[in-house]
């Protein structure tokens, strides 16, 4: 069995590991809801009940 008796500081810890997972996840989810938004000049528009005839 291998033992690091002293801690490598370039490798990262997995508190760390963890937290750029949870900010890549972010930033996927941020992303998609940007891509699937719909525009505010699209939900402005006044739409009339009946056509004119």
């Amino acid at each position: 069995m291998i033992r690091r008796t002293r801690k490598d500081p370039d490798r990262p810890t997995g508190a760390e590991i963890q937290a750029a997972e949870h900010e890549a996840a972010k930033q996927r989810i941020l992303a998609q809801a940007e891509a699937e938004r719909t525009p505010l000049d699209d939900t402005t528009q006044a739409v009339p009940d009946r056509r004119r005839r």
